[in-house]
C-alpha cells in the first residue's frame, strides 16, 4: 500500500524524524489558511500523488503552464494562486504514464535554508533477509539515473533485523555522504529514528529524496516516499485508514474486495492462473510465445465459482485484453468449480476475445466436460506451452 508525502511525514514525526511544519489542503483558500500558519516568507505547494518527479512533471491543463508540481513561492495569496493551479489538474511525470493522475490535494510546507541534497532509502533485501540502507550525495535525481551513469555515488549498508541498527551503521553512512561535524551527530539519530518506523509499521520501502542538509547543520527529510506490506495492514489499522482509494486502479480495488491477487499491466492477453509462481510462469511464457500479459491474477487455491466468475470480469474489464488464457492446477482448488466460473462469467459478458484452457489435477475431466458441453468457443490446450502458443496465435488471427 502507498500513501501520500504528507501522510508519511506524518508517521515519521511520530518516531521523532525532525520534519518542516505544514499542512494539506484540498481547496486554495485551505491553502492559504495552512500558509498563514507557517513562518515563512517561504512557502512550498507540493502536489499530492502517488508518483514520483512531481517537480519535473507537466500539468496537461494549458491554465497551469509548464510550472511543476512542486513550487516555491513567498506569499499566503502565492500559496493560493498556485494551489488553484494545481487542484483539479492532471499532473503529468515519468511515474504516472501519459495518463497522469488528478491532483486532489496539496501539501503546504514551510521553507528552508538548503545547503546539500543527499538521498537515502531503505528496503528489504530479500536476497539476504536484510534491510538495506541506500545513500548517496546525489539527492533530487533519480537513483535509477545515478545507478546508471555514476554507480560509484550509491552506498549500501545491510542491517541485520536480529541485531538491529547500531552507531557504526549510521557513520558508515554519514561519512559516506561527506557529512561532518555536528550533521553525522544529527543523521545518526535521524537514521535510527528511521529504521524503527521502517520495522515497526512493516514498511516495504521508504525513500527520501532529497534528504537535505540546512545552513544551520540540520538533517530533514524534504520529501518521503513510504509503501507498506499489505499483508502486515491488520496490525496498523491507523495506516491502513490512510488509503487513497482514488490513486488505485479501480480493478485491483474490486479484485482485493473478492481477495484476489490482481495487477494490471500493460499487454492484451489476461491471464487467470492459480498460484503465485504458477501466475509468474504463465506470464514468463506468453512472452516466450510472443505475446504480453495484460494482468497478474491468482485466484488462489481454494476459490469459489463466485471468485472466479469475479476474476473472470475483472480481466474483461480491461479494454486492452485482447484474448485471455486460463490455466489452473488442480491441487486444492477443482478445475470444475473453474470451469463451472469461466462458463457463467463467460455467458453473463458476453464472450467476445478468444479464450483459451488449460485444466491439470483434481476433477480435471470433468471441468474439460463442463466446458465441452457448455456451447462456448472456449479453445483446450494440452499443457503450459501448447495454451500460450494457442493464445498468441488467436489474438493475431483475431485482429
Amino acid at each position: 500500500m502507498n500513501i501520500h508525502e504528507y501522510q508519511a511525514k506524518q508517521i515519521l514525526q511520530k518516531f521523532g524524524v525532525p520534519v518542516l511544519d505544514g499542512g494539506v489542503a484540498y481547496t486554495a483558500d485551505e491553502a492559504i489558511t495552512v500558509a498563514k500558519q507557517l513562518p515563512g516568507p517561504v512557502y512550498v505547494v507540493k502536489s499530492q500523488i502517488h508518483a514520483g518527479g512531481r517537480g519535473k512533471g507537466t500539468f496537461k491543463e494549458s491554465e497551469a503552464g509548464e510550472k511543476g508540481g512542486v513550487r516555491v513561492v513567498k506569499s499566503p495569496a502565492e500559496v493560493g494562486e498556485n494551489a488553484k493551479q494545481m487542484l483539479g489538474k492532471t499532473l503529468v511525470t515519468h511515474q504516472t504514464g501519459p495518463a497522469g493522475k488528478e491532483v486532489k490535494r496539496v501539501y503546504i510546507e514551510a521553507g528552508c535554508d538548503i545547503q546539500r541534497e543527499l538521498y537515502l532509502a531503505m528496503l528489504v533485501d530479500r536476497a539476504t533477509s536484510r534491510i538495506s540502507v541506500m545513500a548517496s550525495t546525489e539527492g533530487g535525481m533519480d537513483i535509477e539515473e545515478v545507478a546508471a551513469k555514476t554507480p560509484e555515488k550509491i552506498v549500501t549498508q545491510s542491517i541485520d533485523p536480529a541485531s538491529g541498527i547500531s552507531g557504526f551503521h549510521c557513520r558508515n553512512i554519514a561519512f559516506a555522504l561527506k557529512l561532518e561535524g555536528k550533521q553525522v551527530g544529527a543523521f545518526t539519530k535521524m537514521l535510527t529514528a528511521l529504521y524503527k518506523c521502517f520495522v515497526d509499521t512493516d514498511a516495504s520501502m521508504l525513500e527520501i529524496n532529497p534528504l537535505v542538509v540546512t545552513g544551520d547543520g540540520q538533517v530533514i527529510p524534504l520529501d518521503c516516499k513510504m509503501n507498506f506490506d499489505d499483508n502486515a495492514l491488520y496490525r496498523h489499522k491507523d495506516i491502513e485508514e490512510m488509503r487513497d482509494e482514488s490513486e488505485e486502479d479501480p480493478s485491483e480495488i474490486e479484485a482485493a474486495q473478492h481477495s484476489l491477487n490482481y495487477i494490471k499491466l500493460d499487454g492484451s492477453i489476461g491471464c487467470m492462473v492459480n498460484g503465485a509462481g504458477l501466475a509468474m510462469a504463465t506470464m514468463d511464457i506468453i512472452k516466450l510465445y510472443g505475446g504480453a500479459p495484460a494482468n497478474f491474477l491468482d485466484v488462489g487455491g481454494g476459490a469459489t465459482k463466485e471468485r472466479v466468475t469475479a476474476a473472470f470480469k475483472i480481466i474483461l474489464s480491461d479494454p486492452n485484453v485482447e484474448g485471455i488464457l486460463v490455466n489452473i492446477f488442480g491441487g486444492i482448488m477443482r478445475c470444475d468449480v473453474i470451469a463451472e466460473g469461466v462458463v457463467a462469467a463467460a455467458r453473463e459478458v458476453s464472450l467476445n476475445v478468444p479464450l483459451v484452457v488449460r485444466l491439470e489435477g483434481t476433477n480435471v475431466e470433468l471441468g474439460k466436460k463442463i466446458m465441452s458441453e457448455s456451447g462456448l468457443p472456449i479453445i483446450a490446450a494440452d499443457n503450459l506451452a501448447d495454451a500460450a502458443e494457442k493464445v498468441v496465435k488467436a489474438v493475431k488471427e483475431a485482429k
